[in-house]
């Protein structure tokens, strides 16, 4: 009656895949602001809001993922008492 929830698994092609996506982006990006025709302030500047950026987007993931995560436990945890209350019921019983 119960099902045991499959567990996601990453590939690790997907894996690789991330991370070379991050990694080509990162440099992109980088490249895109050394070789920018400005001052060194604003081409600093642009690479300080880069990096915030990227720590922000890595931060709201890992938030939204421990919230998704806590909601399964929850529902696990609800699951388990009805389950235990309909095994313990007994239509027959007198009231």
């Amino acid at each position: 009656m119960s099902e045991t929830p499959v567990k996601q698994q990453n590939t690790a092609a997907f894996y690789g895949q991330a991370v070379a996506s991050f990694g080509v982006a990162m440099a992109a990006t980088a490249v895109g602001i050394f070789r920018l025709e400005a001052d060194a302030w604003v081409r600093g500047f642009l690479a300080i809001a880069v990096l915030y950026l990227v720590t922000s987007a890595f931060t709201l993931a890992k938030i939204i993922r421990d919230r998704q995560e806590a909601g399964q436990i929850v529902s696990r945890v609800d699951q388990a008492r009805l389950e235990k209350l309909l095994a313990e019921h007994d239509p027959f019983e007198k009231l």
